[in-house]
């Protein structure tokens, strides 16, 4: 199977100090891949060095075997969308108003099936929303982008467990259904690999792990021993 996105050897940082060094993973189309690790770890650093929102320090990245520039705005218009982990959202307009802004031809319906709970908040201000319905405007927005590649920062951040719950399998649904690409950063262990096909484990910087999602989630001792560096690096 051919992958939607592949980033190879990328390196990035922040004010000449590399946060991520050689990181490598492929994600085919129709799959999830949960990247995981202990804050600090680089998860986040390497999202945002994949759309161009960071300088790559080094390293390839391709989607759909095209490279993805060094431009968040050139990098959406090939299909590749971040979910970032402050969402994304403008809290001063309505719910109706930020689906708008993403401007999708087909319409705000595409994605309402998915979200019926926005169509009660209609016209409430973001602002106003709860976390997790915040966190759902923000996925609502992203998929009518109609991507082909989504970027997911953090999505249960400040979430209960139950609203976590709820989105994860939405995302497992759109990799299914539309053969969309999926890399999951997330905090949350059991949930994200409930739903991945395959899973990457980053400590310090590197790729400490990278295994079935399946096969992780039946030796649960392999994860934790990556997250503490107790592992080779991939």
């Amino acid at each position: 199977m051919s992958a939607a996105l592949r980033v190879a050897g990328l390196s990035a940082g922040y004010r000449g100090l590399l946060a991520v060094r050689d990181v490598s993973f492929e994600v085919p189309a129709g799959t999830v891949l949960a990247l995981l690790g202990p804050n600090g770890a680089g998860k986040s650093t390497t999202l945002l060095a994949v759309v161009g929102a960071i300088r790559r320090a080094a390293g390839e990245v391709s989607a759909f075997g095209g490279p993805l520039g060094r431009r968040t705005e050139q990098n959406a218009r090939a299909g590749v969308t971040l979910v970032p982990d402050d969402r994304g959202v403008f809290h001063r307009l309505s719910v109706a108003d930020n689906l708008r802004l993403a401007r999708n031809p087909a319409g705000l319906e595409p994605v309402l099936d998915d979200f019926p709970r926005l169509r009660a908040l209609w016209s409430r201000r973001c602002g106003l929303l709860s976390g997790g319905e915040q966190q759902m405007l923000a996925l609502a927005k992203a998929l009518l982008q109609q991507p082909k590649v989504l970027l997911v920062d953090e999505l249960s951040l400040g979430l209960a467990p139950r609203a976590a719950g709820e989105l994860m399998p939405i995302l497992r649904r759109q990799a299914d259904e539309r053969g969309l690409a999926v890399v999951l950063v997330e905090q949350h262990v059991d949930l994200a690999l409930s739903i991945a096909d395959r899973a990457a484990v980053l400590h310090h910087g590197r790729v400490a792990l990278v295994d079935d999602a399946a096969a992780l989630r039946a030796d649960r001792r392999r994860v934790e021993d990556a997250y503490f560096g107790r592992t080779d690096p991939a």
